[in-house]
């Protein structure tokens, strides 16, 4: 089986998670800035076997769609110019960055690294992933 890539796209950084190839965990990959993003996908998806692109689908608490909807919205029309072979599914993104911190908490990280935003994007990005895993698996 192929991998699937999840993405908690800002317009600053991006978090990255990957599954494992059999597709039952999520584990945070690295956070690229995003100017770096298409040289980091280009790179990723000609070595790694990618079946799938998860992204972050960000909402305000009244379900409309966040401020970086906008952005994520041309990033993925690029994408699917550039790898049009390659399915793109949304997952709701509310409270990842809430949950994120909460397990840095929990897990007992310093609070100097739990101050490293690039943390926080990758675990967002795997809660992001771990979510879609959850609801496709029955």
């Amino acid at each position: 089986m192929a991998r699937i890539l999840a993405l908690d796209y800002g317009t600053k950084r991006t978090g990255i998670a990957i599954t494992d190839p059999f597709q039952l965990i999520a584990s945070g990959l690295t956070t690229v800035a995003t100017v770096d993003l298409w040289d980091f996908l280009e790179q990723y998806l000609r070595e790694e076997e990618v079946e799938r692109i998860v992204v972050g689908e960000p909402r305000q608490m009244d379900n409309t769609p966040s401020e970086v909807e906008g952005a994520i919205g041309k990033f993925l029309k690029e994408f699917n110019k550039r790898f049009p072979h390659l399915p793109v599914s949304r997952e709701d993104e509310r409270f990842t960055s809430k949950m994120a911190l909460r397990a840095m908490v929990e897990g007992g990280m310093k609070k100097k690294k739990r101050r490293q935003k690039e943390t926080l994007d990758q675990i967002s990005a795997t809660l992001i992933l771990q979510s879609f895993l959850s609801r496709k698996t029955p």
